[in-house]
């Protein structure tokens, strides 16, 4: 594939003549951001799914992550837009696209490992446990991929359909994956419990499409609907816990953090519910749709809205602690790593803020919208800008 190779050599090389398209600025300094080839270890460490946890927190507290002088390492384009947000285990990225593949990409230069071709979009994010990639697809299959080859070593029909128009609906949601098993969710309306090995265990009715990534803790799945219900089900066999009526649709992921389920709504909330038997304990109103899903760290709540503001709220009472404007929606959900929030936006950028006081650390265009989850593993960013792949790092 010529043109990929010209295309990945061509961003790890940019030099100044093409910082216009790939430019990184702190906020007192110059706009162009230096460009180079700096070494990215190889031991390069893991953040496995979305959200980096069964949990959706988003916050990885081992982790390092790059603050200033951040530049493109290496870039990867796709064959269509990328709404999936990279997993990275043991040196490999995995990534899914609408070109309806999911690929494996070194993460040290970018170069394809390989990539296995579905029969629909590839929205959902990969979960990488133990050697298998599980990932959802818009063909309504939960696929298990070997890690190394790409190989099927199953597929579940997650989207199955009593609709006889319509053989199966498909898998947006990200699967997670939690002591053995995988939970996904599809637009069939259901939440599935698969083992390892690709036998059904279980498959509840949540009421409404889940395009959600399952958050899982204590022995209780959560899930988001398209028709406004967060729902807790038994780890176990499925079994409804509680449902509760967030008020409008759900499309970012819960997250659960000290008995605490967080999670953004349609109609512009930010939503706090007792993990135990969904009791509101506070609603913090932004204003504007909540498409991400809100990450946790400590005693703060990080969550980005269509209007382009990432904010940070007490996780205690939803009182907000500051606020950062971007130029443009914000459907990338926050990723918090040593004292720094990564998010992007869709004025091309990925921002670096300060957790304490939402402080510009660095900002680097990539060149289209970002709407994935960045994955920071080992002072390295990986996220997708419309339908390329990054790898970014400082010098």
């Amino acid at each position: 594939m010529p043109w990929r190779q010209t295309r990945r050599r061509y961003l790890a090389t940019l030099g100044a003549a093409g910082a216009a398209a790939l430019a990184g600025c702190s906020n007192d300094s110059d706009t162009r951001a230096p460009t180079g080839d700096p070494s990215i270890p190889e031991n390069i460490g893991r953040w496995p799914m979305f959200g980096h946890n069964a949990a959706n927190t988003g916050a990885a507290a081992d982790e390092t992550g790059p603050t200033t002088n951040v530049i493109v390492q290496w870039g990867y384009p796709t064959d269509a837009q990328v709404f999936s947000s990279p997993a990275v285990v043991d040196g490999t990225v995995y990534v899914g696209s609408n070109d309806n593949a999911v690929y494996a990409l070194s993460a040290v230069d970018g170069g394809e490992q390989w990539r296995h071709e579905t029969d629909g979009l590839v929205h959902s994010s990969p979960a990488v446990v133990d050697g298998t990639v599980y990932v959802g697809s818009f063909d309504g299959y939960l696929y298990a991929l070997s890690a190394g080859s790409g190989d099927v070593e199953w597929r579940f029909e997650a989207g199955a359909s009593d609709n006889p128009l319509v053989d199966r609906q498909p898998v947006q949601a990200s699967p997670t994956v939690a002591d053995g098993t995988v939970y996904v969710g599809s637009d069939s309306d259901t939440v599935s419990a698969v083992a390892t090995d690709g036998s059904e265990q279980w498959t509840a009715d949540a009421g409404g499409s889940v395009r959600t990534t399952p958050a899982v803790a204590d022995g209780t799945v959560y899930v988001g609907t398209d028709g406004g219900d967060v729902v807790a089900l038994s780890a176990d066999d499925g079994t409804e816990q509680w449902a509760v009526d967030a008020g409008s649709a759900v499309t970012g992921s819960p997250a659960v953090a000290d008995g605490t389920v967080y999670v953004g709504t349609d109609g512009g909330d930010v939503v706090a519910l007792s993990a135990g038997d969904g009791t509101e304990q506070w609603r913090y109103g932004a204003g504007e749709p909540v498409s991400t899903s809100p990450a946790v760290d400590g005693d703060t709540v990080y969550v980005g809205t269509d209007g382009g503001d990432v904010v940070a709220l007490s996780a205690g009472d939803g009182t907000e602690q500051w606020s950062f404007t971007t130029g443009d929606s914000v459907r990338s959900s926050p990723s918090v790593v040593d004292g720094s929030v990564y998010v992007g936006s869709d004025d091309n950028k990925l921002y670096i803020l300060s957790t304490g006081d939402g402080t510009v650390q660095w900002e680097l265009s990539v060149g289209g919208p970002v709407s994935t989850s960045p994955a920071v593993v080992d002072d390295v960013v990986f996220v997708a800008g419309a339908g390329d792949v990054y790898g970014l790092t400082a010098p």
